[in-house]
């Protein structure tokens, strides 16, 4: 299909990663789950987790994209081959868009809901609520089938659209102005919190460790989140790497996007939190923290109308940011392995996942007393890429980097400068990370 297209500059790059890296998981997901781990002593291993395991595997799969050039299972095969081995290892990358695929059907359905609940923030509704009106609106959207529907439609056209325009013109421009808008959206209702009320009480929450709280379960929560939240394992990130030039710095581009995401995660934390205790909220909500909860913060704080809109608007780039990174790899698989142009590849990408989508809508209402292997189909859609297909992706990858690839074609992609930095990445992929994402892996089975 004619030459890779490559990055247009450093900064495109990183702002596409960042944008994947940081989605529902940061916004949504790390807020609730650090309610149920008791706070700041989980956000410490979380950090801890974030660059001993998070950096390093991260490094290898922009490592493999860049050395290969191509959609996942073709830069693995690749790599391999390089390294005398059998090309058999593009199974992990087939395994990858697997991943992504599995991912993005249930994403692309909980980002609708975001889309709505903008929407339903600039017409002011979120004014008149009350706890019962809270609840029973959100009962209301997982019931009404041709809503969920639309709004994932919309939200699934919002990335096919970015990636219908191309790597540097399409992905580039867009994150290039989404991602700033988005910490400057945080940075902006951070700011908010401390004029509003419950800072202190979210600051100690947060950051003052209480570690008779940590235990077995809180330390593998922490790793998962980590591991899950940087975005490995799910083919974008090595697929970002296959379009990132020979002269940029993996290891400096892997430290900043860890960086990035974790930011985007405490500033998520700093922002949800006070409006949690001001209001006299739950801190360990569950997922409901932001669809049931945030609404009625809003209802009842000055100025509540603009902050949700923002926040709402906020929580929308973070999740369309992420769907890209997710169809990006399928869609240059598609495009590679059938020899169709780019575009057809995104049209007939977003008609597969719309019509595979449906099981993840239909999994709140009509299908929601369904069960497989002793758990909901909701449970299941959201248990088979994570705590399965991720950890098995992400342990083959830190083997295959760490054991299978030759160390000097790794010395030689990574060019880290400083031989002591390579021993120390390629020790640190071998003997901690490898048996830390096991760890995972047997956690969640």
């Amino acid at each position: 299909m004619g030459s890779p297209a490559t990055w247009g500059s450093q900064f495109g790059f990183l702002m596409a990663s960042i944008g994947f890296a940081v989605g529902l998981g940061n916004i949504w997901r790390f807020p609730y789950v650090t309610g149920e781990n008791g706070g700041s002593a989980f956000v410490i291993v979380y950090l801890a987790c974030a660059f001993g395991i998070g950096v390093p595997i991260l490094m290898a799969e922009i490592m493999i994209g860049r050395h290969g050039r191509a959609a996942p299972p073709m830069a693995m095969a690749r790599m391999a081959q390089a390294s005398g081995a059998s090309a058999a290892w593009s199974g992990v990358g087939y395994l990858s868009l697997l991943t992504a695929f599995s991912i993005l059907v249930g994403y692309s359905v909980v980002a609708g809901w975001v889309l709505h609940y903008m929407f339903q923030a600039l017409t002011g509704d979120f004014q008149h609520f009350d706890v019962l009106i809270s609840k029973s609106h959100f009962d209301d959207l997982l019931a009404n089938i041709p809503l969920l529907v639309f709004w994932t439609v919309i939200a699934l056209v919002a990335a096919g659209a970015v990636i219908y325009a191309g790597v540097e013109k399409g992905i580039e421009r867009a994150v290039k102005a989404l991602m700033p808008l988005l910490f400057i959206l945080l940075v902006g209702l951070a700011i908010f919190n401390v004029f509003a009320g419950g800072m202190p009480a979210a600051l100690d929450y947060l950051f003052t460790p209480d570690f008779s709280k940590l235990d077995g379960s809180v330390l593998l929560a922490a790793v998962g989140q980590a591991f899950f939240s940087i975005g490995v394992a799910m083919a974008g990130m090595m697929m970002f790497g296959a379009y990132l030039p020979q002269h940029i710095s993996i290891g400096k581009c892997a430290l900043i996007i860890v960086c990035a995401d974790t930011a985007v995660a405490l500033l998520a934390g700093i922002v949800i939190f006070p409006m949690v205790f001001n209001n006299g909220l739950d801190p360990a909500g569950g997922v409901g923290l932001i669809f049931q909860t945030l609404p009625l913060a809003f209802a009842n704080m000055p100025g509540g109308y603009v902050v949700a809109i923002f926040f709402f608007l906020l929580l929308s780039v973070a999740a369309i940011t992420s769907m890209v990174g997710l169809c990006e790899p399928l869609t240059a698989w598609l495009s590679e392995r059938f020899q169709i142009p780019r575009e057809r590849a995104v049209v007939l990408l977003m008609l597969v996942a719309l019509m595979v989508s449906l099981v993840s809508v239909l999994s709140y209402n009509v299908w929601v007393d369904v069960s497989l292997f002793g758990q909901s189909l909701n449970q299941l859609i959201d248990f088979v890429p994570n705590q399965l297909l991720l950890p098995v992706g992400g342990l083959l990858i830190a083997l295959f980097a760490g054991w299978v690839v030759n160390t000097k074609t790794t010395q030689g992609e990574l060019q880290l400068g400083i031989p002591r930095l390579f021993v120390g990445w390629h020790n640190l992929v071998r003997f901690i990370v490898v048996p830390a994402i096991f760890l995972i892996l047997i956690s969640g089975l």
